[in-house]
């Protein structure tokens, strides 16, 4: 007789994504079959994403009242709401490996993507949307920076975005960085490697699309604070995008060329004795847990996971081995902070949050739940405003403190989520606090300018 549920951690099996038999849409529609009809039964993950109300209510609406009287084609409708966030998995679903029925919704989901995907039915304005290095070549280039961010701010252009992309011309979009990160970033100052017990000595940065192309303040924000622990860092010499984007559209041999280009320049980092860090959160994860999946197989895969680390769960690391500074002489006040899944799913514990209830004088307001960006979904015209429905409990939940007064900084460290919560506060009139990266706070804190 099946168990109620699992009292083990939950477990993860090797994606056997180079099987022909992973992409037999027949198979596959059987093997969603049979999760829908246990999510059915339990439907303990509705509140999590668009896929699991989409399934219910296709369930409740068919002439059967059970999964076996919802159209086969309708099980796309259900795949397409999903984002891979990962925490029906981690956090919710009781029947999840070791349990024997062996329940993993995220990479069956995967598996219908990939089959969409391989079927050619996967448009080029999506392709586009997910292809992060190529949007980021135009990052750096003088005049034609600036004339591309004034121009992605007028009403005409994004109303052409959204007919073309399927950009929802109401979404927030990052801007192009006027200087890249990997060109402007400063050489380490410290030289002595002091190695810990449970951390290296000297660090390698992956400095990630995001923080190279958009947003390259955090990535000199990071620096800030390794300098001022007298780490010293590298970056890493040569780098692609991670690859999650196109692995969210089920485009895996995108995937695979990406982990061919990054794995064996980030292995000899971690050979060398580095930590390897990413400071957004998909990114760290695509190297800790989706690639090592893929690759159950290759050995430089495995060892670039066992050396890949978020920037806070290093530093908290570093403070248990006495070698991190924990004078912060600013004062933050009020700041209401967001978990984002991606953070979760790598199962390290609330390190952000650790390092910031160090800061004297300062509360902390954490919020465990999605903010509903998800990468492309928030911003595409048939899914941001679910993004934002998804988003409004986190919203209103960050806007108040506990003692009932107001955040001076709202913070996220998934860089993309941030600026998804700064908008859902002006959508729904909740104020407008500052908004900055946990590792922006944290060199605030410190006095580091």
């Amino acid at each position: 007789m099946a168990s109620e549920g699992n009292l083990e951690a939950p477990t993860r099996h090797p994606l056997d994504w180079q099987n022909p038999d992973f992409y037999n849409e027949e198979k596959c529609f059987d093997e969603l079959e049979r999760i829908f009809d246990i999510c059915h039964g339990c439907r303990r993950c509705v509140s999590l994403c668009g896929s699991f109300p989409t399934l219910f209510d296709l369930v409740d609406e068919s002439p059967t009242l059970e999964v076996d009287g919802v159209a086969k084609q309708d099980y796309w409708k259900v795949v397409d709401q999903c984002f891979m966030c990962d925490l029906c998995y981690m956090t919710k679903c009781p029947y999840t490996p070791p349990h024997e029925w062996n329940l993993d919704f995220p990479h069956t989901m995967l598996r219908a993507k990939a089959i969409k995907f391989k079927k050619g039915d996967v448009g080029a304005a999506e392709q586009f949307l997910a292809s992060t290095d190529t949007h980021g070549s135009l990052a750096g280039i003088p005049v034609v920076v600036q004339a591309v961010n004034a121009v992605n701010k007028t009403k005409a252009a994004r109303s052409v975005m959204e007919s073309v992309l399927g950009v929802d011309e109401n979404a927030w979009l990052p801007a192009l960085a006027t200087r890249k990160f990997r060109t402007t970033a400063e050489t380490a100052t410290a030289t002595k490697v002091v190695d810990g017990e449970k951390t290296p000595g000297k660090v390698a940065i992956y400095s990630t699309c995001y923080i190279n192309y958009n947003e390259p303040g955090i990535g000199h924000d990071m620096l800030k604070i390794l300098d001022h622990n007298d780490i010293p860092y590298v970056l890493v010499e040569k780098e692609k995008c991670c690859g999650m984007p196109k692995l969210e559209l089920g485009d895996l041999d995108s995937v695979h060329a990406s982990k061919e280009a990054n794995i064996p320049i980030l292995a000899k980092y971690a050979k060398e004795g580095y930590a390897i860090m990413a400071a957004v959160p998909s990114c760290a994860l695509m190297f800790k847990q989706e690639l090592p999946l893929m690759f159950p197989n290759c050995a430089d895969t495995q060892l670039v996971k066992d050396h890949m680390w978020d920037p806070f769960e290093y530093f908290m690391a570093r403070k248990r081995d006495g070698l991190l500074k924990t004078e912060f002489p600013q004062a933050l006040g009020n700041v209401s902070y967001q978990i984002p899944c991606h953070g979760r799913v790598q199962n390290i514990g609330k390190k952000t949050e650790e390092m910031l209830k160090m800061i004297p004088d300062t509360e902390i307001n954490t919020i465990e739940r999605c903010s509903g960006h998800a990468g492309t979904y928030g911003v595409k015209k048939g899914s941001h405003e679910y993004a934002m429905k998804i988003g409004k409990p986190v919203f209103k939940a960050m806007a108040t403190m506990k003692d009932g007064s107001k955040p001076d900084f709202i913070s996220s460290d998934c860089p993309l989520g941030g600026h998804h919560i700064a908008q859902g506060f002006e959508v729904n009139g909740l104020g407008a606090p500052e908004l900055n990266h946990p590792l922006t706070l944290v060199r605030k804190a410190y006095g580091l300018t």
